[in-house]
């Protein structure tokens, strides 16, 4: 989960074991576990959620694992058989929790600023809780497409619905009156055909996606006004997703669509992968939530291995869109290209900044990349072989493998790993079904 898009959900969600913080705490255990934990707290840093560990009688490490294996229904059966604790216990820790107000000057602090920053005038906020998610949804509710795009349409986080994840950044723009350039419920055909298949307004939706920040809630949200088989939304994933070239009534459109934005992509054959381009091309950003990096194979810059890659996951952390990608001191090609060209990563991200395209980059390179062609070949072979060295990275690699494609016993270099992770990812997230 990525809470630099959006909050957890409230510490009052009893979706989890009935326990309130439980919920919370599994959206940051997996935000966590993907590195996307934003200026959020988990396990001993948060104090709500060393109270719930204490309860449930686990520890952050084996939780979080936990979270990363098993889904929501999944986790609330094991925590239920596991944590041996009655009714009456779990009903008086939810009540405390949910009763109680700050105990020090500094949240009795944070309660009054939120407040007077997001709901000044109101008297009846008074608990921890209720200051907490004051918070969250003081900070995600004013979405801004004037300085950004909505996520990608092929996301499926709110209701399992294509579109409407996408749908909500636009109306939590529309409340804001930073729609930008974008369209919002009747006058966008996917919101339209989404809308319509949920059977809720383009303004009872607005008012529900600004109130619900969080995916899950919305999609809760959601549920409880709609009521569509998970078939139906199948059908409506699969029309949806492969709308463009091959749609009778849609590809005369497309075409003229696709020559308006990127008339040399004759790969792009869908809507939604010509909307994510379009994202891109006008906010000039190299979104990693959408496609993946150049392959690490790649030696279009400097004849260097995996420097292309590099670089697009440089642009991609500075613009906040990295995903679940390592950059420099937190991946291990980065570290090795790095090292190779004598640079640390803030060096990188300070050039990336001033300089927008490859050739300029090279340009600020300049000597680094005049090394012998032997340096080079030394370099590549050395990534080009990249691989397990001990029986850690060993299990690593073949329970990496087994989560894309169990099939590939092949595959025993990292480069390889990576370029499969990559196809096999958003192969996944680009299905129609």
């Amino acid at each position: 989960m990525d809470l630099t898009k959006q909050p957890p959900r409230r510490p009052s969600n009893l979706g989890i074991g009935d326990i309130v913080g439980l919920a919370r705490m599994t959206d940051k255990a997996r935000g966590h576990n993907a590195e996307l934990l934003g200026d959020y707290k988990y396990g001993s840093n948060s104090g709500l959620d060393r109270d719930v560990l204490e309860f449930i009688r686990m520890d952050e490490e084996e939780f979080a694992e936990q979270a990363d294996q098993l889904n929501d229904s999944m986790l609330s059966e094991l925590i239920i058989e596991r944590f041996g604790r009655s009714n009456e216990e779990a009903g008086e820790f939810n009540r405390f929790r949910l009763e109680q107000t700050p105990q020090d000057a500094l949240h009795e602090r944070l309660l009054v600023e939120r407040v007077t920053k997001y709901a000044p005038g109101r008297t009846d906020i008074t608990t921890v809780f209720q200051s907490i998610e004051l918070d969250d949804w003081g900070a995600f509710r004013d979405k801004d497409l004037t300085a950004g795009p909505p996520r990608t349409a092929y996301l499926r986080s709110v209701a399992n619905i294509v579109g409407a994840a996408r749908m909500a950044d636009k109306a939590r723009a529309f409340k804001n009156g930073r729609l930008g350039e974008y369209k919002y419920g009747e006058d966008s055909p996917l919101d339209h055909d989404i809308l319509q298949f949920i059977g809720i307004s383009a303004k009872d939706f607005a008012d529900g996606a600004y109130e619900n920040p969080n995916d899950s809630e919305l999609s809760s949200w959601i549920t409880k006004r709609s009521s569509n088989s998970s078939g139906c939304i199948s059908m409506l994933n699969a029309k949806l997703c492969d709308r463009g070239i091959r749609t009778d009534g849609f590809k005369e459109r497309f075409i003229q669509r696709r020559k308006d934005i990127c008339a040399d992509r004759l790969d792009i054959e869908t809507f939604f992968d010509l909307m994510d381009v379009d994202d891109q091309l006008t906010f000039g950003v190299v979104d990693l939530t959408r496609r993946p990096p150049r392959s690490p194979y790649d030696t279009s810059i400097g004849g260097v291995m995996a420097l292309s890659r590099m670089i697009d996951k440089a642009r991609a952390f500075i613009t906040g869109n990295l995903g679940e990608y390592g950059f420099g001191e937190d991946s291990g090609f980065d570290r090795l290209v790095l090292e190779f060209l004598g640079l640390t990563q803030e060096e990188v991200l300070d050039a990336i900044r001033v300089n927008s395209t490859d050739k300029d980059v090279v340009t600020w390179l300049g000597d680094r990349l005049e090394k012998a062609e032997d340096e080079i070949g030394a370099h590549n072979e050395r990534l080009y072989e990249y691989g397990p060295v001990n029986e850690r990275q060993e299990r690593f690699m073949r329970k990496a493998i087994a989560n894309l494609d169990r099939s590939r016993s092949d595959i025993n270099t990292f480069a390889a790993l990576v370029l499969l992770d990559d196809t096999v990812s958003f192969a996944r997230q680009r299905a129609a079904v």
